[in-house]
């Protein structure tokens, strides 16, 4: 790659008469600063090498140290070991500001309207969606193997379509599913595995065996936004726990919680977590796992996600770490290989055998054909290899979606730093309202689902989920570019990212 730092910026920036060489590198930093806000210099572009641009600026090599420096240090560029200098790619980080004193309450009758009205321009096919968390091509889903497997199945053996899979399910497929659970650190058998008609039937399942109505549910703020339908359908009661953007539950607050006797269950995201993107560390994932069991009460955990993470190596489930079985693990195969079979499974702990008998008089069997479909294709390792292409995708389109962020919104614009999925957490600068942004960008064919979703008591009103499980195509990113657009009206910032100065 060459350097593009010559053609692009004016010639008034490429020589300067001499002056104190503390004053010049001042003077370089926030010229260059301000062409990486300007838009002149891009998202991952390489910046000239040391000898390069000190010649270009007739500055010494102390003097473009000290200035690169100081851009990294306010997270403008990075360097790359064997590679040189780039414009970071990185949005100033999220830091949590979500007291410690949520009380239970139901979701508020707002938020639960705010949502149906949501879905409803999520799937309208005239509208560009920029938040649904549903990957919108076919080529993110390998359909033409499973296709080609069901046909094979079909003509083999035409006895599985007058078959039922009695709870727990397809043994074929369970087998694989214990066996896969290993990557995630589990160690199940598969009559520790009930089948279900995809993640929220699990996740309904898990409440329905652990909570009674007018229980408390402790949950992560943000949270997965159709999980407080959820527990309003099953009058239970939502206790926000704060949340880091970076490093989840807040575990001391949670111990609290416990100490006091406030929760009967919780629901957690703590691998990819849905619309964060962080994953827990280890040993926060190994306290969580102690005292949900220390304190005898179930955690329901949302593995969605957990098999698209980004890292060289998967970050085990809190479910590995259940001793006596008060961990729930829940997921689906939706979001990585099939929306449309609706195949998800639960692994129970001490709670199993009565999911099963829920499940049965609940939504009785799944699919025969699709679940050995699925089971054919786990156990020939074409998952595997699916999977592989799917987390460098959703890496590099988290990845360019964030290029666009800080060139199109408005200065002030934070975001997290998802650690796996397609979706992150966008919080906007005072001035934007993301509610009245929806309704705004409704008029241009634009659906997004403002952060008020996210939260039973209506938090986040400047915040937004954004999702990168679409083709990046020029609708998209114009859609992008449109929502920043209003957002710098709003707020009457300009676009660019937040360029504070080094201490």
């Amino acid at each position: 790659m060459t350097d593009i730092l010559p053609a692009l910026l004016p010639e008034s920036l490429l020589a300067q008469p001499a002056e104190p060489s503390e004053t010049r590198y001042h003077q370089l930093a926030d010229q260059l600063a301000d062409a990486i806000n300007r838009g002149t210099l891009l998202p991952g572009s390489r910046l000239p090498s040391v000898r390069r641009c000190a010649e270009m600026h007739q500055v010494s090599i102390n003097t473009v140290v000290a200035a690169y420096r100081r851009l990294e240090d306010r997270g403008l560029i990075e360097a790359r070991p064997q590679s040189g200098f780039y414009v970071s790619n990185a949005l100033p980080v999220l830091e949590s500001r979500v007291d410690e004193h949520s009380h239970a309450a139901e979701p508020a009758n707002e938020v639960l309207a705010l949502i149906d009205t949501v879905f409803a321009a999520q799937i309208n096919p005239e509208y560009t969606n920029i938040s649904l968390a549903c990957p919108q091509s076919d080529d993110f889903y390998p359909g033409g193997k499973l296709g080609r497997i069901m046909s094979s199945l079909l003509r083999r053996q035409p006895q599985l379509i007058g078959k039922y899979a009695l709870p727990p399910g397809n043994l074929h497929l369970r087998q694989q599913i214990a066996r896969r659970s290993m990557t995630l650190g589990m160690m199940l058998e598969p009559t520790d595995i009930t089948l279900t008609h995809g993640c929220m039937e699990a996740l309904q399942l898990a409440l329905r065996v652990t909570t009674q109505p007018g229980d408390s549910v402790g949950l992560e703020t943000p949270t997965y936004f159709y999980l407080l339908p959820l527990l309003a359908s099953l009058g239970l009661k939502a206790i926000e726990i704060p949340t880091d953007p970076q490093h989840g539950l807040s575990l001391d607050a949670l111990e609290l919680m416990l100490n006091e006797k406030r929760l009967n269950a919780v629901i957690a995201m703590p691998t990819a977590q849905n619309p964060m993107g962080f994953t827990m560390p280890l040993a926060a994932k190994k306290r969580l796992a102690r005292l949900m069991n220390d304190h005898q009460v179930p955690l329901i955990e949302d593995g969605l996600y957990a098999e698209i993470q980004f890292g060289a190596t998967l970050s085990p489930a809190v479910k590995s770490f259940d001793k006596n079985g008060w961990v729930l693990f829940c997921t689906s195969f939706t979001k990585t290989l099939a929306p449309d079979f609706r195949i998800g499974w639960i692994a129970g702990g001490r709670f199993s055998e009565k999911l099963r008998h829920l499940k049965a008089v609940s939504s009785m069997a799944e699919s025969s054909l699709l679940s050995e479909t699925l089971a054919v294709f786990l156990e020939s390792g074409g998952f595997d290899h699916h999977l592989r292409s799917l987390r460098r995708r959703y890496a590099a389109q988290v990845d360019e979606a964030k290029s666009l962020i800080m060139r199109y919104f408005p200065q002030g614009t934070r975001a997290t730093q998802p650690q796996g999925g397609f979706v992150f957490w966008v919080d906007f600068p005072p001035g934007v309202d993301t509610v009245k942004l929806f309704e705004l960008l409704l008029k241009e064919k634009i659906s997004m689902t403002p952060g008020t979703l996210y939260s039973p008591s209506g938090r986040y009103r400047n915040a937004l989920r954004l999702s990168c499980c679409y083709p990046f195509n020029a609708r998209y990113t114009d859609a992008l570019a449109r929502v920043g657009r209003r957002a710098c009206e709003m707020s009457g910032l300009p676009p660019g990212i937040v360029t504070q100065a080094a201490e």
